[in-house]
């Protein structure tokens, strides 16, 4: 065998090796299922992970914005015109968040912590100072304190007095630090003269900057990826009790700080929130790119805050009759000491259009009022986020209250809050680096396959020039006739000349 049958004979057999080993490799996904292995087992909350210390504490910036909605027809209002409100914000806060007492329990398997929170003014970020700025809004310690005393004859008389000895009306006005951070309300004091358990001060977000929502235990993931950062208990409990179902009830899902891994287009993820008092879900809309990271756009379905006729599963949020509001409310009080607090999307959005409607100012809009998370679907990591909730109080005629006999039910617009992130410069470095490694390593039967088209490329054209060669050689072999007395010979033959015989005799 010459040395070029040899060459030939090597390349081809590397060649279907790389494409066999690759073609099987990449059928069965053989390094793609490592690598999703290899992250189930790095992507857990345990010291020395490579996201424990991201989880403790986030390096991606988060602002707060609050949005309130000042009532400019107050007069006219009470005398039964249609309510009219301006919106006016932000008022922009750095959101500091990280998690303290942070615990590992159960043996390692869980996680206990303390979700901090801490919030710094931005002045350059903000249209006003909260200091000054006035805000014209619903009385919301007043009609709290008129649900709560409407249940009893003497209550509601009580209460009656004390509002005219303070002059607590139906509506307020205080500043944007007052409503936001807590001020001493006169018809709280009186009340908490004879009901100790009241507190003197209200604020939307009293006692909500430097402290937290209570303790949170999470499993780490380690024995189960699908659970990583689910949330077990909060504040001791694996159950509400705000609520008629245990599935209404039910804790599911994580905080909204942290999503496992490989996450599924047609997948539902669930999120507890203190703050609503309840677990919601969200679906994929659409994918979406940030800062070069791929991600899929998950938000609430109109389904979430549906009224129990379009979603019988919320039937378990109507406490009584009076509390089941339609599409697109849900009413807190249960989890607000009974104040007449109902959560919503910012202006109504996804609600039923008559709440929109009935307050002149609302604009429901998609792109300023969407909740939405963007997720890295191979990390889980978030992205970019914008998380929106609004604050409003149930108007209605109350027994007791003769003044409220002119109100029909009305959903009052208080605020409403914006909370957004986008992942940073150095956390997206690291993600893509991640990825990169993650892209490499699962497409490495590709790279086997690709060396094998290359390997049979070059076996093509040691092929082509083996075969030019032997050509080559054969017709330089063939018969051809050296001059012309050979083309001339009759037979055919050979023609050879002989030198004419000596005569011996010469």
């Amino acid at each position: 065998m010459t040395r070029r049958s040899c060459a030939i004979y090597a390349v081809g057999t590397i060649c279907a090796g790389l494409l066999i080993t690759g073609i099987g490799l990449f059928v069965f996904q053989t390094f793609r299922t490592v690598m999703h292995n290899r992250l189930k087992k790095e992507l857990i909350l345990v010291e020395g992970s490579r996201v424990f210390d991201s989880w403790k504490t986030p390096p991606p910036p988060v602002y707060m914005e609050f949005f309130f909605f000042n009532v400019t027809n107050v007069d006219e209002f009470l005398k039964g015109a249609k309510p009219e409100v301006t919106q006016v914000g932000p008022y922009t806060y750095r959101e500091y968040r990280y998690k303290d007492n942070v615990t590992m329990v159960e043996n390692g398997t869980r996680v206990s912590a303390y979700n901090t929170k801490s919030f710094v003014f931005l002045r350059e970020r903000s249209a006003g100072d909260p200091a000054v700025d006035l805000i014209t809004t619903v009385n919301i310690p007043a009609w709290a304190v008129m649900n709560k005393a409407s249940v009893s004859f003497w209550k509601s008389s009580m209460a009656n007095v004390m509002m005219n000895a303070v002059r607590s009306g139906f509506f307020t006005n205080r500043t944007v630090d007052e409503l936001l951070w807590g001020y001493e309300d006169p018809l709280l004091v009186r009340v908490s003269a004879s009901a100790p358990e009241v507190g003197k001060v209200f604020g939307l977000m009293y006692k909500k900057n430097g402290s937290n929502d209570g303790e949170f235990v999470y499993h780490t993931g380690e024995q189960n990826y699908m659970d990583y950062g689910r949330v077990q208990t909060w504040k001791g409990q694996s159950q509400l009790t705000f609520w008629k179902t245990d599935d209404s009830n039910s804790i599911n899902g994580s905080d909204g700080s942290a999503f496992h891994p490989l996450l599924e287009k047609n997948e539902r993820i669930y999120i507890f929130t203190p703050d609503l008092c309840r677990s919601i879900y969200m679906e994929m809309e659409k994918e979406v790119e940030v800062k070069g990271i791929p991600a899929y756009r998950f938000t609430p379905p109109s389904s979430v805050l549906a009224s129990k006729e379009e979603n019988p599963a919320n039937e378990g949020f109507c406490v009584t009759p009076k509390e089941c509001l339609g599409t697109g409310l849900l009413k807190v009080s249960p989890c607000r000491n009974g104040a007449p607090v109902v959560a919503s999307f910012p202006h109504f959005y996804l609600g039923e259009e008559r709440y929109a409607a009935a307050i002149k100012g609302m604009s429901p809009q998609r792109e300023h009022h969407q909740t939405f998370l963007d997720l890295n679907p191979t990390t889980g990591v978030i992205v970019r986020a914008n998380k929106r909730a609004q604050i409003n109080i149930l108007i209605q005629k109350l027994s007791g209250f003769p003044k409220t006999r002119g109100f029909n039910d009305t959903i009052f617009p208080v605020m409403f809050l914006n909370e957004s992130v986008v992942i940073d410069d150095a956390s997206a470095a690291r993600v893509h680096k991640l990825l990169s490694i993650v892209k490499v390593v699962s497409n490495f039967p590709l790279i086997i396959v690709g060396l094998g088209v290359i390997m049979f490329l070059v076996l093509v054209v040691l092929l082509v020039i083996d075969r030019r060669q032997k050509t080559s050689a054969e017709e330089d072999t063939s018969y051809s006739p050296v001059n012309d007395k050979e083309k001339d010979d009759s037979q055919n033959g050979t023609f050879i000349g002989l030198t004419a015989k000596a005569d011996p005799q010469a």
